[in-house]
This record gives C-alpha cells, structure tokens and sequence, in this order.
C-alpha cells in the first residue's frame, strides 16, 4: 500500500502562503476543482473524488487523527464513470457528506503542496510527503516538518482529520 506524510493547517493569509509556495515550487501551481463524496466506510475513509463528469478517483486512506505530521497508508483507482460509481457506493455504503472545494496544486520535490479553498470552511494547507522506497517515516516527517517551518506555518494551525470532519462539525 502507498505511504505519504500529511499536514493539514487552518490559512491565514492565502495570498501571502500562495506567493511563498510559487516561489519554491518545483512546478506552476495546477488550479483543480473538487468534489469529494465520502461513504461511510468500516475502517478509513472512502471517498470519490469527482474532477469531471468522465473522470473520477476512488480513494480510500487509513491515517491518524492527529495534528502534526502523520503516515496516511492510501489506494487510489481512476474511472471514467463517477456518477454510475456513486450510485453503487452509496446503495452500498450510504453517503456519509461531499466536500467541494477549489485545489491549487503544487510539487516540490516528492511532495504535494495543496493550497485549498474549502467550501463552508475556507482557506487551508496540506502536505503530502510522497514516500520513495528506502524512505522512512521519519525521512517523510522530516521533509514535513522542513517545509512547515520554510513555510511559517504555525503548531497551533494544523488540523488533526479531514474537512469531511470539521464539516460534520459545524
């Protein structure tokens, strides 16, 4: 199973982060809109993720609340059918809430830099630290922990679930 290192932080200046992360990048940001519809799911959490009415990803991922940076064990399957894919997840599992959101997606080095406008809760951050063999999970905090403190990105900002979560919370 794929292995990546997360963080997931509250933004407040998005203009400010957005700026600092161009400057770093490795490539031009991506601009991706979003709709992730969550299944209730007996372990992790699964999610579709719809990016065009003929393309999907069906994602499932076991990581950690908690804040800091955290191992997120995922599988990810493409489909050219979301909609037909939604329907039978949901009669099987049922629909636990869709987060839509805007992504602005960045690369430096292995690691995915997401800046997201989340809707209903606003600006945030997440690292992926993508893994390569011989990687451990302390090379991928390390990384985490590198670019947060490049980035200023404070303790008392990072988030311990997901967004499906803290709209759950509302």
């Amino acid at each position: 199973m794929p292995t990546n290192i997360e963080i997931k932080a509250l933004v407040h200046d998005m203009t400010r982060l957005k700026a600092q992360v161009t400057a770093i990048s490795d490539t031009a940001g991506e601009h991706i809109p979003q709709e992730d519809i969550f299944f209730h799911s007996p372990h992790g959490r699964l999610k579709l993720r719809i990016l065009a009415p003929d393309r999907g990803q069906l994602i499932y991922y076991d990581r950690p609340d908690q804040t800091g940076p955290k191992q997120s064990d995922y599988f990810i399957t493409n489909t050219a059918e979301p909609e037909t894919l939604t329907d039978v997840l949901s009669r099987t599992y049922g629909i636990r809430g869709i987060v839509r959101k805007i992504r602005w997606l960045y690369w430096i080095g292995d690691t995915r830099i997401h800046l997201d406008q989340v809707e209903g809760l606003g600006p945030f951050l997440e690292f992926e630290v993508v893994l390569a063999d011989g990687q451990t999970i302390q090379d991928g905090q390390a990384i985490a922990a590198e670019l947060m403190t490049l980035l200023n990105i404070a303790d008392s900002d990072l988030i311990d679930g997901a967004y499906i979560d803290l709209l759950e919370q509302q």
